[in-house]
């Protein structure tokens, strides 16, 4: 299992954490950054995660995993594993989380959302919806790091391994963009 304290340290030492001027999936600027395929890409890293991920549901009767492509490919093939269930993941095409591939489950099934970064949980919505269009019953919703501190998700439960607020601001707020500081657009998701 994996702590906060060790999991920020991995985030440093796999070079996750950024800091400069970056503009975020969901259009807002931001002086910090979480590149999380620094950790991804790192097979004991990745293990270390989808292992502390998986271990709060071992006990929940989970029968699949879903995530949303491209880092919750890994994420749930790994919280998959630690838990010996099948793990599916979702697209975006045309601006729209979908099923392709053939990936489907059947109606009832006890499902495990996983997810990478949360900064406003878009994501993990457009996951809760599609599964619940299939008749699929949400167990819980696990994350590797949230960036908000705001609360999400009523009524259900966001188990994340590490809350790190981080600031964010609308373009037209942002006083790096005043100041003319270079944006950087890193790992953008399509939205």
């Amino acid at each position: 299992m994996i702590n906060k304290n060790e999991l920020l340290q991995l985030l440093k030492d796999t070079g996750a954490l950024l800091e400069g001027h970056f503009k975020l999936t969901s259009g807002r600027h931001s002086n910090r950054y979480i590149e999380k395929f620094r950790v991804l890409e790192n097979p004991d890293a990745l293990d270390q995660v989808c292992r502390a991920m998986a271990y709060p549901y071992n006990d929940k009767k989970i029968e699949l995993v879903l995530g949303a492509a491209v880092g919750g490919i890994l994420l749930a093939g790994g919280v998959g594993r630690h838990l010996k269930v099948k793990h599916i993941f979702s697209e975006r095409v045309n601006g729209k989380m979908v099923f392709r591939r053939g990936f489907h489950f059947d109606p009832g099934m006890r499902i495990l959302i996983v997810e990478d970064i949360v900064t406003t949980g878009g994501s993990i919505i457009e996951l809760i919806d599609l599964a619940e269009s299939m008749n699929g019953v949400i167990v819980g919703i696990v994350n590797l790091v949230t960036r908000s501190s705001k609360q999400m998700f009523a009524g259900r439960h966001l188990h994340s391994l590490l809350k790190l607020p981080i600031d964010s601001w609308e373009p037209d707020q942002c006083e790096m963009c005043c100041q003319s500081i270079p944006i950087t657009a890193l790992g953008r998701s399509g939205k």
